[in-house]
């Protein structure tokens, strides 16, 4: 981690490279923590990717696909067009690598940090997607009528 210090005050820190994880109040809270944690647990690739499936499903039923396993709130959501088909595949990805690992399938290496940071990078875009960007556009229309 590169860190750049305030010149007038040392010991205050102004920048850090890379920046440090964060995740919008716009996504809801459970979903949240779930992204949290599994950006904090990326030195442990197959906890990672545990944690992030569960920040899928946590988005999954904050909009109210609560019925059946993930894989049908996954196939239900794409069908409703509340995600794209293509993101409805890399769910089922995310979903999938998590079963491996929840199931220790002896037949399937152990993801790698690569591996991690793939999933994490979905759930991310995925939160964005469904919860940042509809809240930017609230907010941007409603200044606009203000």
């Amino acid at each position: 981690m590169v860190l750049t210090l305030s010149a007038a005050n040392g010991d205050s820190i102004l920048e850090a490279w890379p920046p440090a994880f964060s995740v919008p109040d716009s996504v809801p809270q459970r979903a949240r923590e779930f992204l949290l944690q599994a950006a904090a647990s990326l030195h442990a690739p197959a906890g990672a990717v545990m944690l992030t499936a569960s920040a899928v499903d946590a988005m999954l039923k904050e909009k109210g696909y609560k019925d059946g396993t993930l894989n049908a709130r996954i196939k239900t959501a794409a069908a409703d067009h509340l995600i794209t088909s293509e993101m409805a595949e890399w769910a089922h990805e995310i979903r999938l690598d998590a079963n491996d690992q929840r199931h220790a399938d002896e037949s399937v290496p152990l993801p790698n940090q690569a591996d991690a940071n793939r999933s994490l990078d979905f759930a991310q875009a995925l939160a964005q997607f469904m919860f940042v960007l509809p809240a930017r556009v609230s907010v941007g229309r409603s200044q606009m009528l203000s």
